[in-house]
């Protein structure tokens, strides 16, 4: 099907994309041709960008790591600085390391590690369903397992005192900031994984009060957060029993904590 009214040429995608505030139009434009099979699909995607869809949602994937991830509408869409996160894990993780990914939304961060890493026995959980069916078209390629349910519930309980690296990207935008974040995240990203509760730490709060009995000897949690909450957040950790340092990235404008169990120190 063909719309020969519109004019498709990159010229005229990126001054719409522009005009819709767009600030990487050519970017844009290029990324969207590539992904549309047709006119018609070509239209379709450029307008949904054009109301504000996250590039991501409209495209069907995002840039990860080098990766290319599938994303859903609706799914979290893994951010670049995140990438830091991978980073600081893959300098950490031992050999054959068994990682899981909580919180895993599209999978991304257990799959850009896994495709960093020698050999790896990779677990995702997620509690929203959409997201789950999202991250089990990433994390099975990459021969892993992703299961539905709340934190460590879904969880093998022949994984508990197994795990290497513990990825957890937990949502830390408190609740009442949650109608302050840009559009493309508050009106397209599910909201189970943004909210992180009145101060933004409940979830954090609930993954370190089970993490010790999940980790290996030696292994490690790791997760994101804001510069202004990095110390309640090791408070967190050190309050759960475990140790806890913090990592940052300038480039990538990152606030990583990794944390370990106090008896593998």
């Amino acid at each position: 099907m063909s719309i020969p009214s519109l004019d498709h040429s990159e010229s005229a995608i990126v001054t719409r994309l522009r005009t819709a505030g767009c600030v990487f139009a050519e970017d844009e434009a290029q990324m969207i041709m590539s992904a549309a099979g047709d006119a018609a699909e070509l239209e379709e995607m450029v307008e949904r960008r054009v109301v504000g869809l996250p590039l991501e949602h409209v495209v069907g994937y995002a840039e990860f790591c080098g990766l290319r991830i599938e994303v859903d509408a609706e799914v979290f869409v893994p951010r670049r600085r995140t990438e830091a996160l991978v980073q600081e894990a893959a300098r950490l993780a031992p050999a054959r390391a068994v990682v899981v990914d909580l919180c895993c939304g599209s999978g991304a961060l257990g799959v850009a590690l896994a495709a960093s890493l020698d050999e790896v026995e990779l677990h995702a959980a997620d509690v929203d369903p959409a997201a789950v069916r999202c991250a089990r078209r990433n994390v099975v390629p990459a021969g892993g397992t992703a299961y539905e349910g709340d934190l460590f519930e879904p969880l093998p309980v022949g994984l508990k005192g197994r795990v290497d690296v513990l990825l957890c990207n937990v949502p830390y935008v408190p609740t009442t900031e949650i109608e302050l974040l840009p559009a493309e995240a508050r009106d397209y990203e599910a909201r189970v994984a943004l909210d992180g509760g009145v101060d933004g730490l409940e979830v954090l709060r609930r993954v370190v009060a089970e993490a010790a009995e999940w980790l290996a000897p030696g292994g490690v949690l790791l997760f994101e957060t804001s510069e202004r909450q990095a110390d309640e957040a090791v408070a967190a950790v050190t309050g759960a029993g475990l140790l806890a340092r913090v990592a940052v990235d300038d480039e990538l404008d990152a606030t990583v904590i990794i944390a370990s169990r106090a008896d593998a120190a």
